[in-house]
């Protein structure tokens, strides 16, 4: 079984993530997004699932900074922003396959171990 994690070193959902994971042996491929981006084509995997809103953090500090709180986007133009600023997105975004989830999703991942 292999997991691929996106999210930075600083956040903690992202380190709970990436600590379930180990503590279950399974192999896991972190994308530091402080480092670099995640590509269009993956976010679009996210998007098409969730919406592009969703993989918005609203509560985050680089989302303020740049006074989106008021913007009101399309999708395409949000994935646009993500691809720009991976630090808006919620983190952290797994994916196992064709499965994915947005965030600690410890029940969601267990299921993943389950099959």
């Amino acid at each position: 079984m292999d997991v691929q994690v996106f999210g930075t070193k600083k956040s903690a959902d992202t380190r709970k993530a990436l600590r379930f994971f180990a503590e279950r042996r399974v192999r896991t491929h972190f994308v530091d997004l402080a480092e670099r981006a995640a590509s269009r084509g993956e976010l679009m995997r996210f998007v098409q699932k969730f919406g592009a809103t969703a993989l918005v953090d609203e509560s985050s500090k680089r989302f303020s900074d740049l006074g989106l709180r008021t913007a009101r986007y399309g999708d395409e133009r949000w994935v646009a922003i993500l691809v720009d600023e991976p630090l808006l997105l919620k983190m952290p975004l797994v994916r196992h396959g064709n499965a994915l989830t947005i965030g600690a999703a410890e029940e969601m991942w267990k299921s993943w171990l389950a099959q």
